[in-house]
C-alpha cells in the first residue's frame, strides 16, 4: 500500500513507520486494528504512540536488560505505583532520584548511607549504591507484554510470515539487491517502482485465466 525508503538506522524506521500509517490514514481513510512487526520496534513510546491511535501492537517489547553478574536483578524490588518508588528486600524504600527525558527512564535508589549500612549489600552490587531503573511507559510496555498470550497476537505473527515473503521476492526475483539510483529519492523511486510492479504481478493472478 506504501512505500518509505529511510537510512538504515531504528529511530528511522520507527519515524517511517508513523509515516506511512498517517498518510495512509489521509489517502485512503484506513488505519489498521493492529499491526506486527519485529522486536526493534518494540520501544516504549512507539508502543504508546499505538495504544494512542487504537492500534493494537502485536511486537516483542524491546527489553535490554544489562548482565547482573550473580547480583539481584530488578525483580527482587517491589514497584509502588502511588508512592512511585521501590523497595528492596531489606525494606528500605527507593526513591526516583534522576530521569533520562530522551531515553524516557527513572532511576531509583536508596541514600548511600541507607545501602552502605544494608546486611545484604554484596548480593545485591559492587557499586556504592544500587540503582534500579524503570522505563517512564511501563504501563504501556507490560500491557503490550500481555497481548503475546493472546490468540489474536499468534495470529498475526503467522500473517507476518507471508508479509516477508514479499521482500524476499523483492530480491529474488526484482534484483532489490543493490541501488543503481543514488541518495533517498533515487531508493524511494525504485521502491516505489519495484513495488509497483510486484502489485501487477499479484493483480494478473487473481483476474481469469
Amino acid at each position: 500500500m506504501d512505500v518509505e525508503a529511510i537510512p538504515a538506522r531504528l529511530s528511522q524506521e520507527i519515524i517511517a513507520t508513523k509515516t506511512i500509517l498517517e498518510r495512509n490514514v489521509k489517502r485512503y481513510d484506513f488505519q489498521p486494528d493492529r499491526i506486527v512487526a519485529d522486536g526493534s520496534y518494540g520501544t516504549g513510546p512507539f508502543l504508546a504512540w499505538l495504544l494512542r491511535r487504537d492500534v493494537t501492537p502485536h511486537i516483542p517489547v524491546l527489553d535490554r536488560k544489562h548482565q547482573t553478574n550473580g547480583k539481584y536483578d530488578n525483580s527482587h524490588f517491589q514497584y509502588d505505583a502511588d508512592r512511585d518508588s521501590f523497595t528492596c528486600l531489606e525494606g528500605h524504600e527507593m526513591p526516583p532520584r534522576r530521569i533520562k527525558k530522551n531515553e524516557r527512564i527513572k532511576s531509583y535508589y536508596a541514600s548511600k548511607e541507607t545501602y552502605g549500612a544494608c546486611p545484604i549489600q554484596k548480593a545485591c552490587a559492587d557499586a556504592p549504591f544500587r540503582t534500579v531503573t524503570r522505563h517512564m511507559d511501563e504501563d504501556v510496555r507490560q500491557t503490550v507484554r500481555d497481548l503475546k498470550h493472546t490468540w489474536q497476537y499468534e495470529e498475526s505473527r503467522r500473517r507476518r510470515k507471508k508479509v516477508e515473503m514479499l521482500f524476499a521476492h523483492f530480491k529474488r526475483h526484482l534484483g532489490i539487491r543493490r541501488l543503481r539510483l543514488r541518495g533517498l529519492k533515487g531508493a524511494n523511486e525504485k521502491f516505489l517502482l519495484a513495488a509497483t510492479a510486484q502489485n501487477l504481478k499479484r493483480l494478473a493472478k487473481t483476474g481469469p485465466s
